[in-house]
């Protein structure tokens, strides 16, 4: 079974023609971005890390690679990830996260891009 394409891109950036399904991935509403103005197709807060790992990552890249584990370990039976990986087309993955390199959005790409 063909897998989605999967993008990644910032709340604040403007929407494209082809992103396909757009899926907040953040827990928290992003700052500065008015409900209606913010082009997506769901909210999935169950996306999303725990408060708790959101908390002891704090965004250090340092602690990146602990991080991935333990949100693929967050992420392991969640339903929603599923759904998602079995989806045609393109995936938009929304994140108001300035470091997309050492992001969430990134651990949930490889994810939902495994076979």
């Amino acid at each position: 079974m063909a897998r989605p394409t999967i993008r990644i891109r910032r709340v604040y950036a403007a929407e494209k023609p082809d992103e396909g399904l757009r899926v907040l991935i953040d827990r928290l509403w992003p700052r500065g971005v008015r409900r209606e103005a913010l082009a997506m197709d769901e909210w999935g807060k169950d996306l999303a890390p725990s408060s708790e790992l959101r908390t002891w990552y704090g965004h250090r890249p340092e602690r990146f690679d602990e991080f991935r584990e333990r949100y693929r370990a967050e992420l392991s039976g969640n339903p929603a990830v599923h759904r998602l990986a079995h989806t045609t087309g393109t995936v938009t993955l929304l994140t108001a996260t300035k470091d997309l390199e050492h992001s969430h959005a990134v651990v949930l790409a490889e994810l939902l891009g495994e076979d």
